[in-house]
């Protein structure tokens, strides 16, 4: 049966190419606005971001609205074939608007209110703001929420940023009424407050974390920055409904960006397509190793496209280099098109960037463009982003497929922020992504399908769940995992899970707290280790998984006791060394895995999850021996899958083939049994499902 989302818009049921265009910069400059229009066509170009900071250039003073040139650019690009994301500028606004109502000058830990300048410098809470955003907002969606040139909105731009003002801290306040039912009491409670005496006796005594006054009540923090990431959300949703009404069937998404204050599983909710901006730091990581990174930034991809469970959109990645990393190296020959096709392979309908034409002046005129500054189409990153286009026309069977997964690892921003903000154990390398990155690289190197989801999540769908470092957990999500182990699934927890509750207070009773019957263990000790110290896990002979060979563990180490679980492998030396590092506990119909250390060779994370998923009856993208550094992945319509077979690994593979029958995607040939794949090269592939 053939099953398929639908494209994100009717109008352009094709995989989208495109970029972030800003023609406003160039109203001076006719030619090169006509001469960009070729440009796209010969790109392979069918959409365009455009208005993301235009807010000045359609009111230059208040009240007094331009839109000739938008007018002018939608009506061209209708006429030629060419969309539109059309954004709501409010990601910087006009420095009139800062001059006459100060109030929306956002305001710093400090304490101290900024000056005008950059960008998401501004209030959420402010009245203000909010009204002037809803008023220019309503004229664009009045004006061209029909517009046959335009297929969905850019909400603002990579939402980010804290405001500490007078009006935030009434309204974190009136938050924390409503979470803690008006009961002062419940709070301190909640917060540990009578740590150092710091009850607090009434609610204007609550003020956000700030440098010079409160930092150390960890339900505080933790509570603030909740509150961040949905006044932030609920911001973004005040512009969804500004817009919305004029036109309720023009989807509407904002572009996310990893930024560490928006919770965006809960941002995802309220937007009818998910969206995110890439850039890897191709070819000069610090360890110099793209495969950890091409993991990394697939980890990624399939975290935006869990949210929503469909395909999502790559809103920005660099076509060439970037201007804010430490080092801006070219990319290598390759790595454009692997890189832009990486994306599609995870989930992501459009490959996209920042930006089309390089600025001229201010910060970004150095930042990598599909057109420089010379003007024209004879340079290395044109004729790459053209080939991409090229590839990206012959894909549109794959648009709206759907990626099948029966594995899960679990990622929560409350954790997150609650093990950042922990104090112990190792304060240098607590390493929470780090750690989650370790274990889907070991599944990525399989070709391994994994959705990045929350503990509060339905688990049922998948035979693993992995929870790396999960430090927060509440009572009602650990029973939920337990249930789901007793009904025949598969988990595995590692160290330094199962310590604090929702409000970051420490379970009582004994670690891993609700996770401790699961488990069939419990953690006595947790201790960081030195650079200079080194540990190591010795596999059991004749254990479970069939694992033997002896790896080196670092960093930390957790001290268990085993409450019904069985010992796979022991740590090698030091005052604990035969003591339990692996374990493997059985619940009911199900099987759950406890991790007590660090290892630190990528090898072991491979050959530790070929044994579970095995064990578990996971289905691999391709019953083939990948190198490491080349993955596989999939997606489906029903009737035929489209395999991804990539090199990461730095130099030329081949991988040979399973017994069923491929064909080539690009070409259309049948696939040879043995695939050749050169240095950052990819081969796509076709077979019946």
């Amino acid at each position: 049966m053939i099953t398929k989302f639908p494209s994100i818009s009717s109008k352009a049921p094709v995989m989208l190419h495109g970029a972030d265009y800003n023609p406003e910069q160039w109203l001076k400059y006719p030619e090169i606005l006509r001469e960009d229009l070729r440009l796209m066509k010969l790109a392979g170009c069918n959409v365009m971001s455009v208005g993301i900071f235009s807010w000045v250039s359609l009111e230059k003073e208040e009240g007094v609205f331009t839109f000739d040139w938008l007018d002018s650019l939608l009506d061209t690009f209708s006429e030629n074939g060419i969309y539109a994301f059309l954004a709501t500028p409010s990601g910087a606004r006009p420095a009139w608007m800062s001059e006459k109502y100060p109030e929306v000058l956002r305001v710093e830990r400090n304490r101290v209110r900024n000056l005008h300048g950059v960008r998401h410098n501004h209030c959420f809470t402010s009245p203000v703001y909010r009204d002037k955003t809803a008023l220019l907002n309503s004229k664009l969606a009045e004006r061209y929420a029909h517009h046959p040139a335009v297929i969905g909105w850019h909400i603002s731009n990579e939402f980010g940023g804290e405001c500490h003002c007078d009006l935030c801290q009434t309204a974190f306040r009136d938050w924390l009424k409503v979470k803690y039912d008006n009961n002062l009491e419940e709070l301190n409670h909640a917060w540990w407050a009578t740590f150092w005496s710091h009850t607090y006796t009434s609610w204007e005594q609550i003020e956000s974390p700030a440098p010079h006054g409160e930092t150390q009540v960890h339900g505080l923090n933790l509570d603030w920055r909740r509150f961040v990431s949905e006044q932030t959300i609920n911001f973004c949703q005040h512009e969804i409904t500004s817009v919305r009404s004029y036109n309720p069937e023009l989807p509407v998404t904002t572009n996310m960006h990893m930024i560490d204050g928006i919770d965006y599983r809960e941002l995802a909710k309220i937007l009818d397509v998910v969206s995110w901006d890439a850039y890897p730091d191709w070819g000069y990581t610090a360890d110099d190793d793209d495969a950890r990174l091409a993991a990394w930034i697939a980890m990624h991809h399939d975290l935006f496209r869990s949210f929503k469970k469909k395909p999502f959109l790559l809103m920005e990645s660099t076509p060439s280099l970037t201007n804010w990393q430490s080092v801006s190296k070219l990319k290598r020959p390759g790595m454009h098109k692997l890189s832009s096709l990486q994306a599609v392979a995870h989930g992501s309908d459009s490959v996209q960037y920042f930006q089309w034409r390089k600025s001229r002046g201010s910060s970004e005129k150095f930042h990598g463009a599909v057109v420089d500054h010379s003007g024209h189409a004879e340079t290395r990153v044109f004729r790459d982003v053209a080939e991409v286009g090229r590839t990206l026309a012959g894909l549109t069977d794959v648009v709206g497929t759907s990626t099948p997964v029966q594995t899960a690892i679990i990622f929560d921003w409350d954790n997150r922020w609650a093990i950042k903000d922990a104090q112990g154990i190792n304060n240098s390398a607590l390493r929470y992504e780090e750690t989650v990155l370790q274990h889907y690289r070991g599944l990525w190197e399989l070709g391994i399908p994994v959705d990045i989801i929350s503990s509060g999540d339905d688990l049922s769908a998948y035979k693993l769940v992995i929870a790396p470092m999960l430090y927060l957990i509440s009572e009602v999500n650990g029973k939920k995992i337990e249930k789901y182990v007793e009904q025949g699934g598969t988990f595995l927890a590692t160290y330094w899970s199962g310590v604090v509750g929702e409000t970051d207070l420490c379970h009582l009773g004994g670690f891993p707290g609700p996770l401790r019957r699961t488990l069939g263990i419990w953690a006595e000790e947790t201790e960081g280790l030195h650079s200079r110290d080194l540990n190591g896990i010795v596999m059991q002979t004749g254990n479970a998984l069939s694992l033997s060979g002896d790896y080196d563990a670092h960093e930390i180490a957790e001290l268990i006791h085993l409450e019904g679980a069985e010992m796979l492998g022991a740590y090698r030396n030091d005052f604990y060394a035969g003591q339990p590092a692996l374990t493997l506990n059985k619940l009911g119909a199900g099987l759950a895995y406890h991790l007590a250390t660090r290892v630190k060779d990528p090898t072991f994370y491979v050959e530790l999850y070929a044994a579970i998923t095995s064990k578990a009856g996971i289905t691999r993208t391709m019953n083939s021996e990948l190198p490491t550094g080349v993955t596989a992945q999939l997606r489906t319509d029903g009737e035929n899958e489209y395999i991804f077979v990539q090199n990461f690994s730095g130099i030329q593979q081949s991988v040979e083939l399973d017994e069923r029958a491929y064909t080539d995607l690009e070409s259309g040939a049948v696939a040879a049994s043995v695939i050749d794949l050169p240095v950052n090269g990819l081969v796509m592939l076709k077979r019946k499902a």
